[in-house]
């Protein structure tokens, strides 16, 4: 048991408000039983880039490699004989399912955990391993907590939520105790991911109580930003849709309990990029040898991102690292996007003439920015499209003024550096002009990621539309991503999204995308702005 003698002090003397009876909870919570008090530690290398001191939260040194079985094993314990007996049930895609899972067997509580169809072996392993009975259904987590509830009510089990609830909000605000007793000295913000809110509400709840002048500052996708959003309304409102890179906070709406309490405490939401997360992933492994999970590094992103906007200087900032769960086959992926997080390096699709010694010409119009990718498809005796990665200095306007540079040399030139389709799809394919490819139309799609999930897609199609291109790589994630044209006259286009729609795909039209353009006639000329 660990015991807090100068916080329980401050919190003798803490006036009366929701926040205080939060921090009765946290500092009664039962969670060292299987949770270990985790490392405050210096990330030496970064804290230098940013001119700041940083210090890590280091949250993926716990059983699970997660923060997740704090709340967890807090609320089961709190359960009472009879439901204990009867046993829980949970909902989750990783985390929250180890963490019920180990709170389950140390408590000897009969766990039952509803897991996506999507969800990667390595999880459900380490859920049996724990004594957890999986169960697999659906393809989303919506999908499987639906058919928890029901189970709820069948099976009369407890349903252990991975953050709508008063005792998991309190486990995890364990971690804001520790924090504040660990450094004693100023702390200008804590940074924290934010997916359903059970963190950040309870690291608020606590950190505003005893030491009311530390920001707390909340980090979430920009394809994910279930706080954010419900700040701008003032209340919980339902994401149309949730990026899955971050898979770790790819929730669609933050929930009612831990909104009401983060709504008055959290000073501030930072949003970041798919590359800023995985530039964030490096920066940590280079000061730990630790590789987080993308929804772990997302408060290293967000310091980096909050920091250029807020030009801070010798201040002591935290990041909560929040998780390490990570499948090995996304690493391609993260150190795929890194270098365009990091800004160091750009993607230009270039119009270069098709004559003996462009490639040379080219390469010393460039000057001192090496390549870091070239692909070419011959198009006519005319010109060439090219798209090439390009090494740039960080932070220095180095892209903007190579493009003009290129320019000015009569190059044609598109910054692609923030396209998505370029950056996922085009970047790793070898195409050309398809003159012959009549009405095509290009679309990009994400289906759920299980045996035989790119068969169905592609029977699917087969069977009625004529397919002109096709894209499909495995990152390793829950979800595939695809990029397919086809030939559509104008009146079968409204059908054909519909029919795709209804058969489950999310499915977005990038026929304008300049990103296709260099595989499509006409070149990028009539691109340029």
């Amino acid at each position: 048991m660990v015991h807090w003698p100068l916080i329980l002090l401050l919190a003798v003397f803490a006036g009366a408000g929701m926040a205080d009876r939060y921090v009765d909870h946290i500092l009664r919570a039962r969670v060292y039983d299987v949770a270990r008090e985790s490392a405050l530690t210096l990330a030496s290398r970064l804290s230098q880039r940013l001119n700041n001191r940083i210090l890590l939260k280091r949250e993926d040194e716990q059983t699970v490699f997660s923060f997740k079985l704090r709340g967890a094993y807090n609320k089961i314990y709190g359960l009472d004989v009879a439901d204990k007996a009867r046993g829980v049930i949970a909902a989750s895609a990783g985390n929250h399912a180890q963490g019920v899972a180990l709170a389950g067997y140390r408590l000897q509580v009969p766990t039952t955990i509803v897991m996506p169809g999507t969800t990667p072996g390595i999880k459900l392993d380490n859920v049996r391993r724990l004594g957890g009975k999986v169960i697999l259904h659906g393809d989303t987590y919506d999908q499987a907590e639906e058919f928890a509830r029901q189970q709820v009510t069948e099976r009369q089990l407890s349903f252990i939520h991975p953050f709508d609830d008063p005792a998991v909000i309190a486990g995890q605000g364990t971690i804001g105790a520790e924090i504040v007793r660990q450094h004693m000295d100023p702390i200008a913000a804590i940074f924290v991911p934010v997916g359903g809110g059970g963190l950040i509400a309870g690291i608020a709840a606590f950190i505003k109580q005893i030491r009311p002048e530390i920001k707390i500052i909340g980090v979430e996708p920009e394809d994910a930003p279930t706080l954010h959003r419900a700040l701008a309304a003032g209340k919980p409102v339902s994401l149309d849709q949730v990026g899955l890179f971050a898979d770790g906070v790819a929730v669609q709406q933050i929930g009612a309990e831990t909104f009401r309490v983060a709504k008055d405490l959290v000073d501030e939401v930072v949003l970041v990029s798919t590359d800023q997360i995985c530039a964030a992933i490096k920066a940590i492994f280079e000061d730990t040898r630790t590789v987080a999970e993308p929804a772990g590094a997302l408060a290293v992103a967000g310091i980096s991102r909050y920091l250029v906007q807020h030009p801070l200087q010798d201040q002591t900032l935290v990041a909560i690292l929040s998780g390490a769960n990570i499948n090995f086959e996304r690493l391609r992926h993260v150190g795929e996007r890194t270098e365009v997080g990091e800004q160091r390096e750009a993607l230009l699709a270039v119009q270069i003439p098709e004559q003996s010694g462009s490639f040379l010409q080219f390469c010393r119009a460039l000057n001192t920015h090496n390549i870091t990718e070239f692909n070419y498809r011959y198009a006519d005796q005319r010109c060439a499209q090219v798209f090439c990665g390009v090494a740039v200095t960080p932070g220095k306007d180095d892209v903007a003024r190579l493009v003009t540079r290129l320019r000015t040399q009569g190059y044609v030139v598109v910054d692609m550096t923030d396209n998505e389709v370029a950056r996922s799809h085009i970047r790793h394919m070898v195409g050309g002009a398809a003159p012959q490819a009549m009405d095509e139309r290009i679309y990009r799609f994400t289906f759920p990621e299980r045996p035989g999930a790119l068969l169905d897609f592609l029977s699917g199609l087969s069977d009625h539309w004529n397919i002109s291109l096709f894209h499909y790589r495995n990152h390793g994630a829950a979800y595939g991503r695809v990029l397919v044209g086809i030939q559509l006259p104008a009146q079968a286009r409204q059908g054909f999204v519909a029919a795709m729609m209804r058969a489950g795909y999310d499915i977005a039209d990038e026929t304008d995308n300049p990103a296709y353009r260099l595989f499509a006639q006409g070149g990028l000329s009539e691109h340029i702005t």
